[in-house]
């Protein structure tokens, strides 16, 4: 199934180190509102899943937005919205809340501290990978400093999950 994917140029936002959450010091958080289109005859689950895993993200999965404030510091997520809408907050405690909702996706560099603090009942988030990195799931303060010597290390993918090798990813998190 080949689904259109809106072209979208990405929201970003930069979170700081709140001594818990350390975020990323070098590449923001990307948002790509309204991105992915999706009709009502299609599970929209699945069409997140294939878009991603053309571009090289898998190990997906379908669920929600953890309640607690976490992060990753060995891999990079990308979150689609395939159903519902939720308010997450972004950055740690001292970050930004945004709506989320259905055909919006959010790419997340490893660091950056995510949060459900609510949604509707039929949210239904899919998450997916690049193909290199070690899922793990870091909430507590004496994870911050091995934390802050991983996600340096954790290489940018080369591909946007949206967008593949022309997306606006590969220019936001350069190198440089």
């Amino acid at each position: 199934m080949k689904q259109h994917v809106n072209p979208i140029e990405p929201l970003t936002f930069r979170f700081v180190d709140d001594g818990l959450v350390p975020n990323h010091s070098r590449w923001p958080m990307l948002v790509y509102p309204g991105a992915l289109p999706l009709p009502d005859d299609v599970d929209p689950a699945a069409v997140f899943e294939d878009i991603f895993a053309a571009n090289g993200w898998g190990d997906s999965w379908r669920n929600g937005i953890y309640g607690f404030v976490h992060y990753h510091s060995r891999i990079h997520e990308v979150l689609g919205i395939a159903r519902g809408a939720a308010e997450v907050r972004f950055g740690g405690d001292n970050g930004k809340v945004l709506e989320v909702k259905a055909g919006d996706v959010a790419v997340l560099p490893a660091g950056t501290g995510h949060q459900r603090l609510s949604g509707s009942a039929d949210l239904l988030v899919v998450g997916a990978y690049p193909p290199f990195g070690t899922y793990d799931l870091c909430r507590s303060p004496e994870q911050h400093a091995e934390a802050l010597r991983t996600i340096p290390t954790v290489g940018r993918p080369d591909k946007d999950p949206l967008y593949g090798g022309d997306g606006p990813l590969l220019k936001a998190w350069s190198e440089g």
